[in-house]
């Protein structure tokens, strides 16, 4: 057993430690979490099982409680109710101690019972997967002892610490703190890496809050997330069905007024559409603004670039005193802002009629051609094109 029934170069092992880990990461994302957790997708029984089974031997987690934590996590994030924000425990405690937030909020009973219901109940998730969660680790040291001898040991000491480091600490820590955002979605989400291959696309974690129910993580062409290529060959083979990606927003040519498609295609992309309004016109008269005013002027209004385009709540009180300061020394940028509110605040009338949305929408539209700044006119003019369908309905 010193030597196991397969040895191998060193690179062998290596190989194996990357296959293995692989394996555990693509079972996270696709089982745990894009189908079972936000119900993205369907995948077939055979598939789900095996990455269940897998899940036992490499992780001991139990779905359930994995599910109901991360629901929990987008439903309180960045609260203190979230069971592992970075901006309310600190990066440091995240990254280094996430197992252990894990296995606190496990402790959380009421939650696990609230927030993981339409998981795998039946008799070998009772009587085996949740009742036995550690004797599927210990099966795996003994299989990795068996096929690797006392290399094994190291082997499935790799495993048991893989998630751990990488989802616990890298995506929930990390993906909370540093990175890049191409949606100001209320959370602290950001894109750890455009490629997403470590992870499986668990790295577009901003893409992933934007969007929480969509089984496709990348959001930009230059993007790339593994999980979804992965998804793709199942759908060949007719072992997943996917419920939903991020919705796609449509411009025609021809349309130009402002109807019930077009605020169909707003609610469904309104974080895409606020995207591109700070693209096309906050960033735009900013670039202006700056070219016209005095160098003192410059270096604050270049310090006031992400305060003008960041979501409201994640503005820091010290940052918001200084963006006011910006604003109110600077005209046409205080009415492209204002015009940005205003269009954010026109999704959150819940209670007000089809009707009463199409005429918000287009009487900021009216407002916005009114006002002479280019961009905003241009702006509203793609807004009238908005529609969720290539032909209007």
């Amino acid at each position: 057993m010193i030597f196991g029934l397969f040895q191998l170069p060193w690179w062998g092992y290596i190989l194996v430690i990357l296959v293995l880990t692989h394996i555990t990461v693509a079972s996270v994302t696709l089982y745990l979490h894009r189908a079972q957790a936000h119900r993205a997708m369907d995948l077939h029984p055979s598939i789900s099982h095996f990455f269940r089974f897998w899940l036992w031997l490499t992780t001991g987690m139990v779905t359930r409680e994995w599910v109901a934590i991360h629901r929990k996590h987008h439903a309180k994030c960045e609260t203190e109710e979230d069971p592992h924000s970075p901006v309310i425990v600190g990066i440091k405690k995240v990254f280094f101690e996430g197992a252990e937030l894990y296995k606190e909020a496990r402790k959380d009973k009421e939650s696990i019972e609230r927030y993981g219901h339409g998981c795998p109940n039946d008799w070998i998730e009772r009587n085996v997967y949740t009742a036995h969660s550690v004797f599927g680790v210990v099966l795996m040291l003994l299989i990795d002892i068996a096929c690797f001898g006392v290399l094994g040991v190291t082997i499935w000491a790799i495993q048991m610490a893989w998630i751990p480091m990488l989802a616990a600490g890298v995506i929930n820590g990390i993906g909370h703190y540093w990175g890049y955002r191409n949606f100001e979605c209320k959370d602290a989400s950001r894109n750890v890496s455009p490629i997403g291959i470590l992870a499986c696309g668990e790295e577009l974690h901003n893409n992933h809050h934007a969007y929480g129910s969509s089984a496709k993580f990348s959001a930009r062409w230059w993007e790339f997330d593994l999980g979804w290529a992965y998804i793709c060959i199942l759908k060949l083979f007719n072992l997943v069905k996917v419920r939903k990606t991020i919705p796609t927003l449509y411009e025609l040519p021809n349309k130009n007024n402002i109807d019930m498609e077009t605020v169909k295609a707003f609610i469904a992309n309104r974080l895409e559409i606020m995207a591109d309004y700070s693209r096309e016109v906050v960033l735009p008269v900013l670039h202006e603004e700056r070219a016209r005013v005095s160098d003192s002027s410059k270096k604050l209004l270049a310090k006031a670039k992400t305060l003008l385009i960041r979501e409201e709540s994640l503005i820091k009180p010290a940052n918001k005193k200084r963006l006011s300061q910006v604003l109110e020394s600077n005209a046409k940028l205080k009415q492209v802002y204002e015009y940005r509110t205003q269009l954010q605040d026109i999704w959150t009338r819940t209670t007000a009629s089809q009707k009463e949305l199409v005429e918000a929408l287009h009487d900021w539209c009216k407002r916005a051609e009114e006002t002479g700044i280019d961009a905003l006119k241009q702006f509203a003019n793609h807004v009238k094109k908005y529609s969720v369908s290539v032909a209007r309905s």
